[in-house]
């Protein structure tokens, strides 16, 4: 009987991933392709124009500020629920249910989001080029679950499959760039103060934000890495600095193309469209350059999709293990990799975009802007309040390393929560929409925080036990692990 029954296993992977791995699984949520022509059009468009490139480089020192306390932190904790584990840490046990929540409800936003883009995109890309129409859902729904069971051969294999398509794209658009600089050289006035706070300079930053979200992904694959307390900020700082660099110098090569002080009437003349990047590639490359853009679009906003669910997956996992959640959600295969998790965020993400389908919704009118801005206030959100546990552990712990873990997390914190009210102001252009169902949206916040402390409070009362477990789940990895690189037989 026991030679028969099956072992139900909760663990996940070991040593799966190095530092390229994980960064790999980052930018490829990134999505710089994709990026390139959804955020940095909007953020020359209705930001700063001409001085969206510096809104990217800015966004990427707030980031590094904030990954000096995050580095710190990491060392200490290694935990595949991310940054709710860091919250759990620094603020406590229902701090860190809030965080949880809130990060699963972005991640699984994204991806509803992503189902709609890639959808979208598929169908039409794919009808110009080939003449085949297909619904836009049939392609997302195809998508969703090619992801699904790429992500159960493993984070490893994922992980390969998505530093190929990084790989692809970053070069496009690196050909792009020195077709710029080769045939109109990158004007340095982008940079000027004129430039830089011309138009709308805080919805710029704004939205240069959501260029980097994804980055905190680095903590979820924490008890999968290889010497993690060493891997994950080597991964965080790297990630940052790259999504920093791709977006920042291809934004520089756009505004240089058309001329820093006509870049946001070029840019609004082409945001219904999202046709900028393809119409400037095109001139400085050619017709066959754009096709193969227009091809590598599609695998990038597939990697994005692929790596969201990765992401939302671990958070379903994380707090299925912790009980906070039904615990079958723990339950990881033979690979270690979380399925039925993954079975349960793949099939609320295509429930959700069926139900816009049915609508008769336009996916990127109605589906893609609030879902992927939503989720963008979530993990801002979820960004602040990892400062601020780093922030209030250090000081706690009295550690003496005064720059990084109080002056970093705090002016991080202080620049994090600025943004966070700067979305909430401005969340009709963050979801581009002003419709009041979309404008209430950021309440599904305050209400998540208001059930997280009722829950929290009903758990501490009624299962103490699961309420405990919210910290003692947490310590999954010791710092003497970091030295087991090649274990010896020592027959202990």
């Amino acid at each position: 009987m026991t030679s028969s029954s099956p072992v139900v296993s909760s663990a996940l992977k070991k040593n799966a991933l190095g530092v390229a791995g994980i960064v790999f699984l980052v930018l490829a949520a990134v999505a710089p392709l994709t990026g390139i022509v959804v955020v940095a059009g909007l953020a020359m468009a209705l930001g700063n124009g001409g001085g969206a490139a510096a809104s990217f480089f800015m966004m990427a020192i707030i980031l590094l500020i904030f990954s000096v306390g995050y580095a710190q932190m990491s060392r200490e904790l290694v935990n595949a629920g991310g940054f709710y584990a860091f919250v759990v840490k620094g603020l406590g046990r229902t701090g860190g249910l809030i965080a949880g929540l809130i990060a699963t409800i972005g991640y699984n936003f994204f991806v509803v989001g992503t189902i709609g883009t890639s959808g979208f995109f598929m169908q039409t890309i794919i009808a110009d080029l080939t003449g085949f129409n297909l619904h836009w859902y049939v392609w997302g729904l195809a998508s969703i679950v090619a992801s699904f069971f790429l992500a159960r051969r493993g984070v490893d294999f994922s992980s390969k499959i998505l530093g190929v398509a990084l790989v692809l794209e970053v070069a496009l658009l690196v050909v792009f760039d020195i077709a710029v600089l080769v045939q109109t050289g990158f004007a340095l006035e982008a940079f000027s103060p004129a430039a830089v706070f011309s138009g709308s300079f805080p919805i710029g930053l704004l939205i240069a934000a959501t260029g980097f979200l994804g980055f905190e992904a680095t903590a979820l694959f924490g008890e999968e890495a290889k010497q993690p307390l060493k891997t994950i900020p080597r991964a965080t700082y790297s990630a940052i600095i790259a999504i920093g660099l791709v977006l920042g110098l291809t934004t520089w090569a756009v505004v240089s193309a058309i001329g820093v002080a006509e870049t946001q009437g070029v840019a609004l003349d082409h945001l219904a469209a999202g046709d900028l990047l393809f119409s400037l590639a095109e001139q400085y490359v050619g017709t066959t350059f754009l096709t193969i853009m227009l091809i590598l679009l599609l695998i990038s906003l597939f990697a994005a999709m692929l790596a969201f669910h990765n992401s939302a997956t671990r958070y379903l996992y994380s707090l299925g293990r912790a009980r906070i959640l039904p615990h079958v959600l723990a339950r990881t295969g033979s690979n270690g990799t979380p399925v039925i998790a993954g079975l349960v965020q793949a099939g609320f993400a295509a429930l959700v975009a069926l139900a816009f389908m049915l609508s008769g919704a336009n996916p990127l009118e109605a589906i893609v802007p609030p879902m992927l801005g939503f989720g963008t206030l979530s993990i801002i959100v979820l960004q602040a309040l990892a400062a601020l546990s780093i922030l209030v552990h250090f000081r706690r712990t009295r550690s003496p390393k005064i720059l990084s873990t109080l002056v970093a997390p705090l002016i991080s914190f202080l620049l994090l929560g600025t943004i966070v009210v700067m979305a909430i102001a401005n969340f009709d252009i963050v979801a581009g929409s002003d419709a009041l169902a979309i404008r209430l949206l950021p309440w599904l916040l305050a209400i998540t925080a208001v059930g997280g402390l009722i829950y929290g409070a009903w758990l501490k009362a009624n299962r103490p036990l699961v309420y405990a477990g919210l910290a003692d789940d947490l310590e999954q990895v010791e710092p003497a692990h970091e030295h087991e690189v090649a274990p010896e037989p020592t027959g202990s």
